[in-house]
């Protein structure tokens, strides 16, 4: 299964989580089952893929997800 960005995007909204550390959010992949996180992972390979490329910056992308 291909994933696009939004398609990506959309997944890994899902697992953004507040962490210990006060006011400070983060991508935790044992939010979602065992059998879905190879799907979770290739959406963060597509995300960062982006970053690479340099469509969008990694400060984008966070604002993105909503981790700042």
């Amino acid at each position: 299964m291909t994933l696009s960005f939004d398609e990506a995007l959309h997944l890994l909204k899902k697992t953004v989580k507040f962490s210990e550390v006060k006011n400070q959010k983060h991508i935790d992949l044992t939010l979602c089952s065992a059998q879905d996180r190879p799907m979770y992972q290739k959406a963060l390979i597509v995300v960062n893929l982006e970053v690479e490329k340099g469509t969008i910056t990694k400060d984008q992308l966070l604002a993105m997800l909503g981790i700042e």
